[in-house]
């Protein structure tokens, strides 16, 4: 990977952490917000857990996504391993003659 590809790969990576860190804001944002609403609303049940909850599971996939174990660059392999497919697929969707 030369420089350029690096940076790119940076920045992508800058990009989802920062991401993640608003969404994790945003969570906790909402979660506060539905609290106080179910507070207020004198019910039983705590309902809020379902939607606190469906945002933990998007939560917990965007953090495998930042911080996993797939955060690794990719090797000069698999680069080429990718331009042979491209060049598969383009011969393949050439007509014939061409």
């Amino acid at each position: 990977m030369d420089n350029d590809d690096l940076r790119t790969l940076a920045r992508k990576r800058l990009k989802a952490t920062s991401d993640f860190k608003n969404f994790l804001l945003v969570l906790l944002g909402v979660s506060v917000i539905l609290i106080v609403v179910w507070v207020v609303s004198g019910t039983d049940s705590f309902w809020p857990g379902w939607a606190i909850g469906g945002m933990g599971i998007a939560a917990f996939f965007m953090a495998i996504d930042v911080y996993g174990p797939g955060r690794s660059i990719v090797t000069v392999d698999a680069v080429d391993a990718v331009d042979a497919e491209v060049q598969r697929i383009t011969k393949k969707s050439r007509p014939p003659g061409i």
